[in-house]
């Protein structure tokens, strides 16, 4: 991985493939591997940017609590440093948000949005107390408990179960209970849909029980130019679960 200092942030990002440039943001509590098994599958078409959000993998955990506006801004410098002035930016569950204020921000910069299993939606006040909660967790016990608790809420299969659970454990317990702070603490972006004037693109499972499937449509239902692509075989984790598809969506979506 490449690495580079931005916003005060040692920023880690892989950068595969050539051609239409296309931003893959990660979820929480994960890092830029999650994508792997669809690189292969988009690099031959995509002039791919994979960045480990700030404090995940192996970017340098935060020092101060953040917005996720702040998120999208080290996007922004990492763009800058790369040379790319518009790209396509597609964003799985937390990341999809990311994408969200990124598009919010920076506009000119979009060549289409796109949200993997995530929503525009803010929290509910229940799932904002619950976010701080774990949050509080996390500070105090490390990632021990959302390791245990959360690969079985991302996918139902064993085997991706226990991967996801090794990743989890690698992350750095500061960022993931700031990233869970941010998450609580962002805004309904869905006023905002209807103003972007790109395609703003949903891949969304069937069988996925953290974000429900609705979510995915009332976010096409809203936009401009809205798109969607629902996967029946596939949960939380569609570009692991269900690589094929996904790339395919990805190519029809924003190729």
């Amino acid at each position: 991985m490449e690495r580079v200092l931005l916003n005060g942030i040692d920023l880690a990002y892989d950068r595969r493939g050539r051609g239409r440039p296309l931003v893959l943001v990660h979820g929480y509590p994960l890092d830029h591997t999650i994508w792997a098994p669809v690189v292969p599958l988009l690099e031959a078409d995509f002039d791919l940017v994979l960045p480990d959000l700030r404090g995940f993998g192996e970017s340098a955990a935060p020092a101060v609590a953040y917005q996720l506006t702040d998120l999208a801004a080290d996007l922004a410098a990492l763009l800058d440093q790369l040379g790319i002035a518009r790209a396509a930016v597609v964003g799985h569950s937390m990341g999809g948000y990311v994408a969200l204020a990124f598009a919010g921000l920076y506009p000119g910069r979009v060549l289409g949005l796109g949200l993997v299993a995530s929503q525009a939606l803010a929290d509910p006040p229940d799932r904002k107390a619950m976010r701080y909660q774990t949050a509080g967790q996390v500070d105090e016990n490390g990632v021990a408990e959302v390791a245990a608790s959360m690969p079985e809420k991302l996918t139902a299969d064993p085997a991706l179960q226990v991967k996801l659970k090794e990743l989890i454990l690698r992350q750095a317990p500061a960022a993931v209970a700031a990233a869970l702070r941010a998450m609580a603490g962002r805004p309904d972006s869905t006023p905002a849909l209807p103003g972007f004037d790109f395609p703003v693109a949903c891949i969304h499972g069937l069988a996925d029980g953290l974000v429900p499937v609705e979510r995915a449509r009332e976010v096409v239902a809203a936009a401009r130019d809205g798109r969607l692509v629902e996967i029946a075989s596939a949960g939380h984790m569609p570009m692991m679960e269900a690589p094929g598809q996904t790339a395919a969506a990805l190519h029809l979506l924003f190729l």
